[in-house]
């Protein structure tokens, strides 16, 4: 090997890879249940599959920072739900969801599965994720909008003097 090249794991995915399904695993986990719910009774072609981890909830520690740039601390615990899958293909899917709902983590760790399957990926991208991701956009607008309206400006008069 050559200093230049590092060594890389051919069965590793790319980064960019990683972080697409970063992406949509975070859209899927953003959903409100009912319209993945929704999405997921509409999604005419789910595999078989078999429950690696059945959905499970526990807690996990948030930190937060003062101004978003001070020390961290521990903010307090949060509850999440996780689940894992393997498609009869081969394909693992997993979810980690804010809150206690196990079947929101089931169907999105099926369709973080289906994503991955290349029969299956353009599918999810269009019809699940993203309508979702417009829905999440929108939403995101539209408390960017509230907010903006409340927003006072203030000003000082110069007065001329030196």
């Amino acid at each position: 090997m050559s200093k230049e090249q590092p060594y890389q794991d051919l069965n590793m995915p790319s980064d960019e890879a990683i972080a697409n399904r970063q992406k949509s695993m975070a859209i899927l986990a953003a959903a409100p249940v009912e319209t993945l719910t929704r999405a997921f009774e509409n999604y005419a072609d789910i595999p078989a599959h078999d429950i690696v981890r059945a959905p499970e909830i526990g807690l996990v520690m948030a930190r937060g920072r003062m101004g978003g740039t001070g020390a961290p601390f521990n903010l307090g615990e949060v509850s999440v739900t996780r689940c894992v899958i393997r498609l009869k293909t081969g394909e693992a899917g997993s979810s980690y969801i804010m809150g206690r709902d196990k079947k929101k983590a089931l169907q999105a760790a099926i369709f973080d599965a289906l994503w991955q399957n290349p029969a299956h990926h353009e599918t999810i991208e269009t019809t699940v994720l993203a309508p979702l991701a417009a829905a999440q956009e929108e939403e995101r607008q539209n408390v960017r909008a509230e907010t903006a309206a409340t927003k006072v400006d203030f000003f000082t008069m110069v007065r001329g003097e030196d």
